[in-house]
């Protein structure tokens, strides 16, 4: 046995016995300096990639955790982010802090999460906790695409990235593609021999309605098929979707054979109303909806075939891009629309991805 090894053991033998394994002990294993390790821990300086590649292998190994407030001292940076919200119920919230968390882990930074509702005086006094918790940056994460919080946000310096609500002129900010999926779930339907796909959707005022319907009007277009009737707007619940049934079918030979809904609970009523009146799904009528929210697809009965706004994916790519603002990389600013996913379940008559 060589001596690295007689090393290695040794450092792991302290690290069981739970005294905490330093960055002088993480530079002994991996036979640099202290400077070096330092180096190649906080992802500075020049040096070989597999020198740097051997010193974060040691400090894996041993279970290195450095010191919070030295890194602080050292670094000016608190190592903290903060993720501002009003959507306190959490349907939009915790899949993006659970994504931004997640890429954030490896790198060291926490997420310190306010949630503020619509009130504009917790706003304020969210943020100004996280001004004096040092926070290096801030993610504010709304309830829809087109709303800003409640809260003008004053000069903060420190960088700031939108995550599925209104972005600032010449802010950064990321949303679902809401017309690019909506595009996609129809030409699905559509592949599927579809011919007469209906669209029932939200509210009007909401952006994400418009974007929607427009995806569903350009993949009817492409795919040489004509809308049935127009897109009916209403309310994001299960009434609506149950009621419009009665709208759509009521004429037995026009009648669509496919929905694409503007939400899962939509599509949910909508096919409890269908299934009351003896239309089967997806035998006489398909059905998509929108969300992914698992409550109401997977318990749907059939399972719904729906769009995943891939919300844990937004929350992973604003956390990276902030991390770049902070660390000074050019970033260009604008607003980012990012892919949806579709997830095929039986309402839509095809076999299921999952």
């Amino acid at each position: 046995m060589d001596g690295s090894a007689l090393v290695d053991a040794s450092l792991l033998e302290t690290a069981d016995e739970r005294t905490r394994v330093t960055i002088r002990h993480v530079a002994e294993a991996a036979g640099v300096s202290v400077a070096t390790a330092s180096k190649a821990l906080n992802e500075r300086g020049r040096m070989m990639p597999e020198t740097r590649q051997r010193v974060q292998d040691a400090a894996r190994r041993l279970g290195f955790r450095p010191n919070a407030m030295a890194r602080a001292l050292i670094s000016q940076r608190s190592f903290t982010l903060g993720l501002l919200t009003n959507d306190t119920y959490g349907r939009f919230t915790l899949p993006i802090a659970a994504g931004l968390s997640a890429a954030m882990a490896d790198r060291g930074v926490s997420v310190f999460l306010c949630a503020i509702e619509d009130d504009p005086a917790r706003a304020k006094l969210n943020l100004e906790a996280m001004e004096d918790k040092r926070v290096d940056g801030l993610v504010v994460a709304g309830k829809r695409v087109d709303r800003a919080l409640p809260i003008e946000l004053p000069p903060l310096g420190m960088p700031v990235v939108h995550v599925n609500a209104a972005c600032p002129p010449g802010g950064f900010g990321f949303v679902p593609d809401d017309e690019g999926a909506a595009f996609e779930a129809v030409t699905h339907l559509a592949r599927l021999g579809r011919r007469r796909i209906a669209h029932v959707t939200g509210p009007r005022d909401f952006a994400a309605v418009s974007l929607r319907e427009a995806g569903w009007r350009r993949a009817l277009e492409e795919n040489g098929l004509a809308p049935p009737n127009e897109a009916l707007a209403g309310q994001w619940s299960e009434g609506f979707g149950f009621d419009t049934a009665s709208r759509l079918f009521t004429d037995a030979e026009n009648r669509p054979d496919a929905v694409f809904c503007g939400n899962d609970q939509i599509a949910r009523g909508l096919i409890d109303a269908l299934t009351a009146g003896g239309i089967r799904v997806p035998d006489d009528v398909a059905v998509v909806g929108f969300d992914n929210w698992e409550i109401f697809a997977q318990a749907t009965r059939p399972p719904l075939t729906t769009l995943d706004m891939e919300l844990k994916g937004l929350g992973r790519e604003a956390g990276l891009t902030l991390l770049d603002l902070i660390d000074g990389k050019p970033v260009a600013p604008g607003l980012r629309r990012l892919p949806c996913r579709l997830v095929v379940r039986r309402s839509c008559g095809a076999s299921e991805t999952q």
